[in-house]
């Protein structure tokens, strides 16, 4: 480590971004709104050297070398000093966060066979900071293990200094508009199905080629979650069908990155939901339907405007005096009670699509795919991340469900469309 790094002054604490001010409040003993990134390289980890190589990346990071405080109005997060520890991967990720646990730390670092994996808590980030974290971390592995890797796209420099704008709460400085959006998004169709007993989770991947896919959404003129989107509605509409019942709205919730909207080089959370929906009572929709109203209602809302509407009537929630000085028990209770009745209410599914994760070329070839993977939904069978890096394409499935009829239905109509997906589970 560079003398300068050891010098430098960190900061002590950090408030909750806007968007991570109401998971800690959400947090139970069984469940925690937390995601995975993962990465397989062509070798086998050795847990010494990544506990190295963590250790070295952590000063990168000082948002997330943190552990969760209790405030009188607010939560907040204060510099952790515990030591860092690497663990042997689990069967079933995405366990429930205990403040308490894991020297506090508010991630957990894990290895098996080839691949690094971290599950992190939403308070810290949001995909992209994670993918930012991980790319980091595997890149100084493999500095470690002799390969010379240089930084580059979403590996950044352990030796570079961290900058203001990385830790920044980028919803405080993009939001402007003095429209007040109020969503109605109206109660949505969800699957029923038997659970999974407490802290098991299905996980199911499929793996295909990013050009071969690509290809089909090209010639559908729509993207990548688009077309994932639409395919989503039409399995589940179908599964409405044969549920029989009063019909409802289908909804799929999908975050979007804001840093492609308003730039910026944020850390932390900075991304915002939207929502594309389908009233089955309207009629019967084709598939081509499907993606029309899909990509026109989805390109309608991903505007500047739409977000800065949406980021600031979020912000005036929680400048609102009576909300801001309120209590933190007080305001505990009444988002928990809230989450516990209206939690996933709006949607059927989520998904949600980290792109393509940018490498150097040097540490490109060593990766052989990336997965990305939300926490299990309490209502919503079908919660996947998407993510790409090369030519690989990896959707997952995250499944508190012991069914898998959602996930085997939309994986068979990639092959009904000539594409080759192989299928990964920890079902096995």
């Amino acid at each position: 480590m560079s003398k300068r790094k050891q010098t430098e002054k960190k900061p002590l604490w950090f408030s909750l971004d806007n968007a991570a001010k109401i998971f800690p409040a959400q947090n139970t003993s069984t469940w925690s709104n937390s995601f995975r990134v993962q990465m397989e390289l062509d070798r086998k980890i050795n847990p010494a050297v990544l506990r190295a190589a963590l250790e070295a990346v952590m000063p990168r990071f000082p948002s997330y070398g943190v552990k969760i405080r209790r405030g009188f109005f607010w939560f907040y997060l204060e510099k952790n000093e515990n030591p860092l520890t690497v663990h042997p991967d689990i069967k079933n990720p995405l366990y429930r966060v205990n403040f308490k646990e894991n020297g506090r730390y508010l991630f957990r670092v894990y290895y098996h066979g080839s691949r690094i994996a971290v599950d992190c808590y939403h308070v810290l980030t949001d995909g992209h900071g994670g993918a930012v974290f991980l790319s980091t971390l595997a890149a100084e592995y493999l500095r470690r293990e002799g390969e010379k890797i240089p930084a580059g796209g979403f590996s950044l420099s352990p030796d570079a200094p961290p900058t203001p704008e990385e830790t920044e709460d980028s919803f405080v400085r993009s939001a402007s508009s003095e429209v007040k959006k109020l969503k109605k998004d109206g109660i949505s169709y969800h699957v029923k199905a038997d659970p999974m007993p407490d802290h098991t989770v299905n996980v199911t991947s499929g793996i295909l080629s990013f050009a071969a896919f690509h290809r089909l959404t090209k010639e559908k003129n729509v993207t990548v979650t688009e077309y994932l989107a639409a395919l989503m509605l039409s399995v589940l509409l179908e599964r409405q069908k044969r549920d029989g019942g009063r019909k409802k709205q289908v909804a799929v919730q999908i975050p979007v990155d804001l840093r492609r909207v308003f730039g910026g080089e944020t850390l932390r959370n900075f991304t915002i939901c939207m929502l594309v929906k389908v009233d089955p009572n309207k009629g019967e929709y084709s598939f081509d339907e499907l993606l029309e109203l899909t990509k026109y209602q989805l390109r309608l809302q991903n505007t500047m405007k739409e977000h800065n509407a949406s980021i600031t009537a979020n912000l005036q929630i929680e400048r609102n005096p009576f909300v801001r000085f309120a209590p933190l028990f007080l305001k505990n209770f009444f988002i928990s009670i809230g989450f516990a009745i209206a939690a996933e209410q709006t949607s059927s599914a989520l998904i949600t699509n980290l792109g393509k994760v940018e490498l150097p070329e040097e540490l490109a070839r060593h990766v052989k795919k990336f997965l990305f993977m939300p926490a299990p939904g309490k209502l919503n069978p079908a919660r996947l991340g998407v993510a790409t890096v090369n030519d690989s394409l990896v959707i997952t499935f995250s499944n508190s469900f012991v069914q898998s009829d959602v996930e085997r239905a939309f994986f068979t109509a990639f092959v009904k469309q000539g594409l080759h997906v192989k299928i990964e589970s920890n079902r096995e």
